[in-house]
């Protein structure tokens, strides 16, 4: 047994043959003229095609390398049936007139970009790979290619000295177990695709040609690789594998299951994201869609404004790969403790107090309707709504439906087309919550910013930890608001919403169900314990009656 040592990217266990690497070709595709029924035709039939070659594949994988590294092969047969993939690139071919060649490839590299961002999922890293693969194998098939790589059939250890990114972007990921690299670094384009990926990988290892082909486990828990392991140490690390693998499952086994208490109480649970990236932690804790998109993080992450073609590009890309499932993107929140060097705030002597949010954009309306122009566009291609945040009265919502109004007919005069909006506010204030019932005749929903009206109606700031002791969250008059805002709401056909961290809380989830909610939306990992806990409730004995719920 030969060990080498490295630096390791990503912790994990890799068991499979070395090879080194070979470059594969890369296959792209455009558009035709036949109909959106004609495209999806094409595109069933190379999909039934490309789930008849991973059979194939599965049978060899498993002769060559065994049961747990051939699953990889029946995981990606699965995904050919995934509803949110095909809803995906249905939605493409229909509302862009799309090749099927073409909507398979975008909804590859839109899922995989989603998924590619969810750095502390590692089954996500994994998908980012196993999405675009299998779109690339329907668009090889599609074109006539019928498996584009020449790579191995069966998955590897790839060795190489780097990678350059067009190398990196043409590897068949459903075959790679895990990197090692001579060169390189932890920012290289091997080390991203492997954090990527889920993939372990070291780099800065001095392999020699005689490595190729033989069986190795790459250790990334501890920095090495080990090269025709003894049987006692295959088996560990073998046993270890699995153990990974199955806390993997565990965590994917409320997938699809409904949200809906032990006596039927169903309620809506979506997710909290702060990028376009982000989207593939939402569908991959299936949430049924998106309750805050932070949009502000488009400007933190940004040196300047972002154009108006920037944002529109961010929205649809997360519209069109949520496939039709709502998507609310919060306006614009900058100020207090989110600040950007370019918007030139003066210093304020209490931020959370002061020029935020939608006091900003009513006051700098070239950056307010860059934006709203930008969620119009990307309206088309989705169940787009739009939420204004920091709302203290009527004429603020007034001002800003007016100001969208604007957008939408310069918008329509230019000839762009733009989808139905439903347009929503954020209820973080005790004033919004007071005249809730003016502000629900404004509006089509609510949604209930907690972090902030715990933060307000308390008079506590809670960015100061001197006073984390007296930040009760769930002091009785921060819960009275949250349930006057769900009644006032529901009296006046407004559905309501919860969007901040309370809604992970879940010592609070069977009172939040009992107060009527329409709809909770946190963290992406907190989606699948709180659908557990939903799960386990029941409220029979004290069914609220009247309730609206969200439609």
């Amino acid at each position: 047994m030969q060990v080498a040592t490295g630096k390791s990217i990503l912790n994990g266990i890799a068991i499979g043959p070395l090879r080194i690497y070979r470059k594969v070709e890369a296959q792209t595709c455009q558009t035709s003229s036949l109909t959106p029924a004609q495209e999806w035709e094409r595109f069933e039939t190379a999909r039934v095609s490309a789930g008849e070659q991973l059979a194939r594949l599965y049978e060899k994988a498993l002769e060559e390398v065994g049961e747990d590294n051939a699953a990889i092969f029946e995981i990606h047969q699965m995904m050919l049936e995934d509803e949110d993939y095909l809803d995906a690139v249905r939605s493409i071919i229909e509302t862009q007139g799309a090749t099927a060649e073409y909507a398979a490839s975008v909804t590859g590299e839109n899922f995989s970009a989603a998924f590619a961002a969810a750095m502390e999922d590692e089954y996500m890293r994994a998908r980012a790979a196993d999405v675009k693969d299998i779109s690339r194998r329907v668009v090889n098939v599609l074109t006539g290619q019928e498996d584009g790589s020449s790579q191995d059939d069966q998955p590897v250890i790839l060795v190489a000295d780097d990678l350059t990114p067009s190398e990196t972007v043409q590897l068949d990921k459903s075959k790679l177990l895990g990197f090692i690299t001579r060169y390189g670094s932890s920012n290289s384009h091997t080390a991203i695709l492997a954090r990527t990926m889920n993939i372990p990988a070291l780099i800065g290892v001095d392999f020699d040609e005689s490595w190729d082909g033989q069986l190795a486990v790459l250790d990334g828990y501890n920095h090495c690789v080990y090269i025709d392991p003894a049987q006692e140490l295959l088996s560990a690390m073998t046993e270890k594998r699995q153990s990974d693998l199955k806390q993997e499952a565990l965590l994917q086994s409320l997938k699809k299951k409904a949200n809906v208490t032990l006596d039927g109480r169903e309620i809506k649970v979506y997710a909290n994201i702060g990028s376009g990236g982000d989207v593939g932690l939402v569908l991959q804790n299936d949430a049924q869609g998106i309750g805050l998109f932070r949009s502000e993080f488009l400007y933190l992450d940004s040196q300047d404004f972002p154009s108006e073609d920037y944002q529109f590009a961010v929205y649809k890309r997360v519209a069109e790969t949520m496939a039709g499932k709502r998507v609310i993107i919060r306006t614009l929140d900058i100020g207090a403790d989110k600040q950007a060097a370019y918007f030139g705030l003066d210093r304020e002597e209490n931020p959370a107090l002061g020029y935020r949010a939608i006091r900003i954009c009513l006051t700098r309306k070239d950056i307010f309707k860059t934006q709203l122009r930008a969620i119009l566009r990307a309206s088309a291609f989705g169940a787009i709504s739009v939420m204004f945040p920091m709302v203290i009265s009527l004429r603020e919502v007034r001002d800003a439906k007016e100001i969208l109004e604007e957008c939408k007919n310069e918008l329509r005069a230019q000839g762009t087309a733009i989808g139905d909006l439903e347009i929503g506010i954020m209820i973080e204030t005790p004033a919004a919550v007071m005249i809730a019932d003016e502000l629900a005749e404004e509006v089509d929903f609510f949604s209930l910013g907690t972090n902030d009206l715990t933060q307000y109606t308390l008079a506590i700031d809670r960015q100061n930890p001197r006073l984390d002791t007296f930040y009760d969250t769930h002091h009785p008059a921060v819960l009275r608001m949250i349930q006057h805002t769900v009644e006032a709401g529901h009296r006046h056909g407004c559905w309501v919403g919860l969007c901040g961290e309370l809604g992970a809380d879940q010592t609070l989830t069977e009172t939040f169900l009992r107060m009527g909610l329409d709809e909770l939306s946190v963290s992406p990992s907190a989606i699948l314990p709180l659908r557990k806990k939903i799960r386990s409730l029941d409220l029979s004995r004290t069914e609220p009656a009247g309730r609206k719920s969200e439609s």
